[in-house]
């Protein structure tokens, strides 16, 4: 009990330190000239702050160093510290100078390999239901490299609304730090620094909440995003039979509006690093969401991926597989209704319409049919006009006698 206190009070202080610090580093962000201006693809209307993330990670480091110096060990911690400290200055210099996409990777990639090599954090196995465990052995490498990366860049993209990228990280932290307590208990260090990283948010997140008076920037955004990858690493990897999937479910929103970013940049023949306004938020917003509205109904989504995460933690392997299965066809079915991809990139949506409506399925095959006898009259073009009067007559005969 006399821990739990000590522990609670120290978040709290760590909560207090960065709700002071956040208006100190306002300051400091214009003048570094760290601010985001007005543009097409910006949502502010005037020139704001970003750096914040700055007192989230000094909150979040001076917590680590000296309140939990007696909780913590030296040697877990600065290692962690300085993998984050990289990020945080990647994202520093590309609020200030607009790195290239190719810089910001490189940034990233050292601080990885500083985890991978110096922390130790790294996947080294990976569990499949009625298979087995395999050992990734030189592959791990790769692989924890890949995770890093994919995650940190996606939280950087969901940060598109006040206090959207907080918000999530808080929810998602939260449940990672949930999991890990109850299912590695021997591992006592994940937990406490998961928590503390959560208390810095929270200090911070009334300055970034609708209408926010600053933003995380790139500097807090890649944080945030680096710490739930490297954090999902040690508090998940023996969590469930599939090493991945938990993390993947928690990190749920950013990881599918990622995705699907790509999957759509691809159909428009566009770069994967190209940017627009078809993010999950701009969607929402677009369909007649307010800004906190867009905002609230994400924290909602997470919360529903969060919820699933730990419920399969407590299931057998076929109910797991179940759950994702059924988790991917409400993914989909969300996506094509808000037009994520694109509005006429429905192929769920027409695939439940041709098997409950009768008359689009004939429309279809009706098309589909007029497709057919003009890529086969193409080789023979004496009989496409038999063809096609025989495919009208047909047709003729399936349409309704009496209208009304």
């Amino acid at each position: 009990m006399d821990f739990a206190f000590k522990f609670v009070v120290r978040l709290f202080i760590t909560m207090i330190i960065s709700l002071i610090l956040t208006p100190i580093f306002k300051l400091v962000s214009f003048k570094i000239g760290a601010v985001d201006r007005p543009g097409e693809r910006r949502i502010n209307t005037k020139t704001m702050p970003t750096a914040g993330g700055l007192s989230i990670f000094f909150a979040f480091s001076f917590a680590l160093l000296w309140e939990f110096r007696e909780m913590l060990p030296f040697d877990y911690v600065w290692p962690i510290l300085l993998g984050a400290a990289i990020v945080v200055f990647t994202g520093l210099m590309d609020d200030i100078f607009e790195l290239s996409p190719l810089q910001k990777i490189l940034g990233l990639t050292i601080a990885a390999l500083e985890i991978y090599f110096v922390a130790g954090i790294k996947i080294s196995t990976v569990s499949i239901p009625y298979i087995g465990v395999f050992d990734l052995d030189w592959m791990g490498l790769p692989m924890t490299i890949l995770w890093i990366l994919a995650i940190t860049n996606a939280v950087n993209l969901i940060d598109g609304l006040d206090g959207l990228a907080s918000g999530v990280s808080i929810i998602s932290l939260t449940t990672i730090g949930i999991i890990s307590y109850f299912f590695l208990p021997n591992s006592v260090e994940v937990p406490m620094v998961i928590f503390t990283l959560i208390a810095a948010i929270i200090g911070f997140f009334p300055y970034n909440f609708y209408p926010a008076t600053i933003f995380l920037g790139d500097t807090g955004a890649l944080f945030l995003g680096f710490m739930i990858s490297v954090l999902s690493l040690q508090g998940l990897k023996n969590a469930t039979f599939i090493t991945v999937v938990t993390p993947m479910l928690i990190l749920g929103v950013p990881i599918t509006d990622t995705v699907y970013a790509m999957i759509r940049r691809k159909f428009n023949k566009q770069k994967i690093s190209s940017a627009d306004k078809m993010h999950l938020h701009h969607r929402l917003l677009s369909l007649g969401f307010t800004h906190r509205g867009t905002v609230l109904t994400i924290y909602a989504l997470a919360l529903v991926f969060s919820f699933i995460a730990l419920l399969m933690n407590y299931a057998s392997n076929t109910a797991i597989i179940l759950l994702i299965i059924s988790t991917g066809f409400g993914i989909e079915l969300f996506i094509e209704l808000i037009g994520l991809v694109g509005e006429n990139r429905q192929p769920l949506m027409h695939g439940l319409k041709f098997l409950g409506n009768r008359r689009y399925r004939q429309q279809v095959l009706n098309t589909h049919s007029d497709k057919r006898i003009e890529r086969k009259s193409e080789k023979d073009p004496a009989d496409d006009a038999a063809q096609m009067k025989e495919a009208r007559m047909k047709r003729k005969h399936y349409q309704p006698k009496h209208k009304k």
